[in-house]
């Protein structure tokens, strides 16, 4: 069964909010550093990271 990445990463995140109920501006940080990673100098290394 091929999930498409979006739609994991929305069910999970509404998984996690529903039981964890973390603040919402812990939620805006996580998503706004995610965000803000993925154009930076450490964007390689993460990537490497991810695919081994």
């Amino acid at each position: 069964m091929d999930v498409p990445l979006w739609l994991a990463l929305i069910v999970v995140g509404a998984l996690g909010i529903k039981l964890i109920r973390p603040p919402w501006w812990l939620i805006a940080v996580i998503l706004l550093g995610g965000f803000l990673l993925a154009d930076s100098f450490l964007a390689p290394a993460i990537d490497t990271a991810i695919h081994k």
